[in-house]
C-alpha cells in the first residue's frame, strides 16, 4: 500500500520539526512548506537520518503571503492523489506592526489568513481522500485576546507596542480556534475532521523578535523547560491516533488531550460566521496568485 501523506507547515523548527519527524518515523511521505530552501534541506537531511527511506517533498511558500499560500495549494494538490493530514502549524508572534505586500498584518497573514488560504486550496483534495485530518495549532494565548471584532481586527495594520502584541497574538490564536469550529460545521465529518489544540509553552523559535530571545532559548532548553516534545506530541496525537478519528469541532490541552473551550469572546456559533465570511470576503479581494 502507498504510504499516508501529511503536509505540515513551519516544518523546518520548533513544534514542526519535531512533529515531521516523527511523522516520518511513523511511515507518512511529507509534504513541508517552508520559506527558506536551505532550511528545508536540511530538515531532508535529518529526515533521511531518523527515518531512512522517507519520501518528503519540498512546497517553497511564505503563508504571510495569501497568493503563496494558494499557490502552494495548488502545487501541492497536483503532487498529491490523495492526502491524509493536512497540519497548519507555522506561526509568528511579531512584537511590532509589519505590513506584507498584500497590505495585511505580517502576525495576523502567518498565523490565520495564510493557513486558512492553504486549507481551502486543499480542501477537495482532502474530502476526497477521506478519512483524512486537519489539526490547526491554535494557543492558550487566546485568552489574552480581549473582545473580537472580525472585520475590523482583520483589516487592523496599526503600528503597536511590544506589550501590545501579546492581546494580538492572542487573537490572532483565538481566530485560529474558531475557525476551526466553523470549519468542522462546514464539513463532512465521515470524510475530513478538523481539531485544534493548544501545545503548551515551548522553547521555538516563535517569538524570534523579541531581542535576546534566542540566548533565553538556550537557557531554557538547558534548564529542560520548555520542551517542545510535549507540544509536538499533541499535535502527533491528533493527526494519527485512533481515538481522535471520529473528533472534530475539537479543542484540546497539551496535557493528555484534555478538551478545551473556545474562549468566550470567539465561542458562538454567530461570531465565528462572522469570522469566516469577513475572511472569505477579505481573502476574496486580495490578488490572485
Amino acid at each position: 500500500m502507498a504510504s499516508p501523506v501529511a503536509v505540515i507547515t513551519g516544518a523546518t523548527s520548533g513544534l514542526g520539526r519535531i512533529a515531521a519527524l516523527e511523522l516520518a518515523r511513523r511511515g507518512y511521505r511529507l509534504g513541508i512548506v517552508p520559506r527558506s530552501a536551505e532550511r528545508a534541506e536540511a530538515l531532508l537531511g535529518e529526515l533521511e537520518q531518523v527515518a531512512g527511506g522517507a519520501r518528503a517533498d519540498v512546497f517553497l511558500a511564505d503563508l504571510g503571503l495569501v497568493a503563496q499560500a494558494r499557490r502552494a495549494g495548488r502545487e501541492i494538490a497536483a503532487r498529491y492523489a490523495r492526502l491524509d493530514v493536512l497540519v497548519n502549524n507555522a506561526g509568528l508572534h511579531a512584537f511590532a506592526q509589519r505590513v506584507t505586500a498584500e497590505g495585511l498584518a505580517e502576525m495576523t497573514a502567518v498565523n490565520y489568513l495564510g493557513p486558512f488560504a492553504l486549507t481551502r486550496a486543499l480542501t477537495d483534495t482532502l474530502l476526497a481522500s477521506g478519512p483524512a485530518r486537519i489539526v490547526n495549532v491554535a494557543s492558550e494565548a487566546s485568552r489574552r485576546a480581549g473582545n473580537v471584532a472580525p472585520g475590523t481586527d482583520l483589516r487592523h495594520t496599526a503600528p503597536y507596542t511590544r506589550r501590545e502584541s501579546m492581546a494580538l497574538y492572542g487573537r490572532t490564536k483565538l481566530m485560529t480556534i474558531m475557525w476551526t469550529q466553523e470549519l468542522a460545521r462546514r464539513l463532512d465529518a465521515t470524510k475530513v475532521t478538523v481539531n485544534c489544540c493548544d501545545p503548551g509553552f515551548n522553547a521555538t523559535g516563535l517569538g524570534r523578535d523579541l531581542p535576546g530571545a534566542a540566548a533565553l532559548r538556550r537557557v531554557l532548553n538547558v534548564l529542560e523547560i520548555g520542551d517542545p516534545r510535549r507540544g509536538a506530541g499533541i499535535i502527533v496525537r491528533l493527526a494519527t491516533d485512533p481515538a481522535f478519528a471520529h473528533t472534530t469541532g475539537g479543542y484540546f490541552s497539551v496535557r493528555d488531550a484534555r478538551p478545551l473551550r473556545c474562549p468566550e469572546p470567539g465561542r458562538g456559533e454567530a461570531v465565528q460566521r462572522e469570522l469566516w465570511a469577513e475572511t472569505e470576503s477579505l481573502l476574496a479581494g486580495t490578488a490572485a496568485g
